[in-house]
């Protein structure tokens, strides 16, 4: 079954005096890419929560946001009082103002407040850690409903191009007769003798480089195992990224080699299917 790598995820934790909010999102991307906006005071933790993240999502452009909320009577501010005197002290010499009103615009000035660095409280890692695990099964339920829609459509894509390989399997030999009929067409318009030897030498050359039976059979070979890859039980976008690149060169080369103006139209139509099918491999993980 394979995996979208769109997702989204959400976790939220309650803890006595804390609220521990945790956001994933992913968008295609051909590696692991992990943007992290984190608490400054947990930034020496982010390899940690890389590692768990790298492992689950494998690949993919991810947005992790960790947001740890004060819902107590906590706070890691305090005012910076010699700083707030100084401040008011040098307003005073400008203006004769109410104290209040001095007060209230120290304490917007640069420095006013100071934060001060906070030891990590491990109890607390954990909850953000578990809120972590929350939102990577969320994210991965996501992908997987997104990946169970991208199923279904390359599914529909391949049928589309094994119904027309089918009509061109059945339509070659009247090509081929086609091409029989404007050779002998041709050299009737010489009006010359004609050696039947030399025409049947030529008639095989011909027949030979338009001959397609290779290309058919691969092209089947690998739309089967494009069907087999999909239904595996892992999720391998590189992989049908690399079997559809084969599907085109065969399909090019039956393009090119059939000369036949009906078979053109349904090689056509197969290209298209085929991008439609690159289009959607790009999101797949």
């Amino acid at each position: 079954m394979i995996q979208s790598m769109t997702g989204f995820g959400k976790s939220v934790s309650e803890l006595p005096t804390k609220k521990i909010t945790v956001e994933l999102k992913s968008l295609n991307s051909k590696n692991f890419d992990l943007n992290a906006r984190i608490s400054s005071q947990y930034r020496e933790k982010e390899l940690e929560l890389r590692k768990i993240i790298s492992k689950s999502l494998v690949r993919g452009k991810i947005d992790l946001s960790v947001y740890v909320e004060n819902t107590g009577e906590e706070t890691s501010s305090v005012l910076n009082e010699a700083v707030v005197k100084k401040y008011m002290e040098q307003l005073r010499s400008l203006v004769n103002g109410d104290e209040t009103e001095l007060l209230k615009m120290a304490v917007r000035m640069p420095d006013a407040l100071k934060t001060e660095r906070e030891e990590i409280d491990e109890t607390e890692f954990r909850a953000i850690e578990d809120a972590v695990e929350e939102a990577l099964t969320e994210i991965n339920n996501f992908r997987t409903d997104e990946g169970k829609a991208l199923e279904k459509d390359l599914k529909l894509r391949v049928s589309n191009i094994e119904d027309l390989l089918q009509q061109i399997i059945e339509m070659d030999p009247d090509r081929i007769d086609g091409v029989k009929e404007r050779l002998r067409k041709g050299v009737e318009e010489l009006k010359d003798n004609v050696d039947e030897n030399r025409f049947e030498q030529e008639l095989v050359y011909y027949i030979e480089k338009f001959d397609i039976t290779e290309e058919k059979v691969r092209l089947e070979n690998h739309l089967n195992y494009f069907n087999e890859t999909i239904n595996s039980d892992d999720s391998n976008g590189r992989k049908l990224a690399f079997i559809s690149q084969e599907m085109g060169r065969e399909i090019n080369t039956i393009g090119s080699k059939s000369n036949y103006a009906p078979m053109q139209q349904l090689v056509v139509q197969m290209k298209d299917e085929l991008e439609k099918i690159k289009e959607q491999l790009l999101n797949v993980l």
